[in-house]
């Protein structure tokens, strides 16, 4: 059957990206792929009313965003205590172990700031920055004027800035600034 060959080709294609992306809305690796298997199943379930006026990733994302808010707003999540983090995700290449640790507690110190966001500003950082989304794509994926999409990036990376320094004034430590492509 043509779904069932597509949804499996889905699956293949963009099961990591799901996953992460459920993860940057839950924060708990479990939930997340439970949350995964969830978007799949509607995915199968709901594919006769993909009309095609976008691409498929672009539907899959939106699938994912509105099942994972969903879950946001559910009894459920407003019940369960989420705690932890997306450094597991975010992976270092460096050769010395000595490096290796400096890039691990940069990536949970970023981390951790990226989590004190409102999910709005989390989830445009993280289709521009970790799926490397257009902005165009963005505001497909969330339902989202263009504009919207360009404020809430902006909004982003400067509250993003301001809990890195407030981070760096507490220990005296300098943090060094974060690579942050132009929109």
């Amino acid at each position: 059957m043509q779904r069932e060959k597509v949804i499996a080709d889905l699956m293949d294609r963009y099961g990591t990206d799901v996953l992460h992306l459920a993860y940057s809305y839950v924060r708990n690796r479990q939930t997340a792929e439970d949350l995964t298997q969830e978007i799949f199943l509607k995915c199968y379930q709901k594919y006769d009313t993909f009309q095609g006026n976008s691409q498929l990733q672009t539907w899959l994302y939106r699938v994912a965003s509105n099942h994972c808010k969903d879950y946001l707003r559910s009894w459920h999540h407003r019940k369960v205590f989420v705690s932890s983090y997306i450094s597991s995700f975010l992976t270092s290449h460096q050769a010395s172990p000595e490096s290796q640790l400096i890039q691990d507690t940069e990536n949970q110190e970023l981390t951790e700031a990226l989590f004190q966001l409102p999910v709005k500003y989390r989830e445009v950082l993280f289709l521009f920055y970790f799926q490397e989304c257009s902005m165009k794509k963005i505001a497909d994926i969330c339902s989202l004027n263009l504009n919207t999409v360009k404020s809430r990036l902006s909004r982003a990376k400067s509250l993003l800035k301001e809990i890195l320094q407030e981070r760096s004034g507490d220990d005296g430590e300098k943090v060094e600034p974060v690579e942050i492509r132009d929109a």
